[in-house]
């Protein structure tokens, strides 16, 4: 599998594209990735417009099976976090062909 942009990468394009220092935008990304764990924590959600959102979920306890003997095994109901891509975004990356519509 290919891998992606790196964090720097990242830090870099996007420096050089608002001519800022590195130093700066990493410190939009450090002060950005805090704000959404508060305030998806407090709130329940958080959303970065035209990508998409963070959201709190609960998970209810359930039984699961132990893939190497098959026995049943109760899992704990647990909070869990889900990134819920945006739309404009989702339709960008993989746009919905005419056929699939029909």
């Amino acid at each position: 599998m290919a891998k992606g942009l790196t964090k720097t990468a990242l830090i870099r394009t996007i420096a050089e594209q608002l001519e800022l220092p590195n130093k700066q935008v990493a410190l939009f990304f450090d002060t950005l990735a805090a704000t959404a764990v508060k305030e998806t924590k407090k709130n329940g959600e958080f959303t970065i417009p035209g990508l998409g959102k963070l959201v709190k979920a609960e998970r209810k306890a359930r039984t699961g099976r132990n893939p190497q003997t098959g026995e049943a095994i109760k899992i704990k109901a647990k909070t869990v976090v889900k990134f819920r891509v945006a739309k404009a975004a989702k339709d960008a990356i993989a746009p919905v062909k005419a056929a699939a519509k029909k």
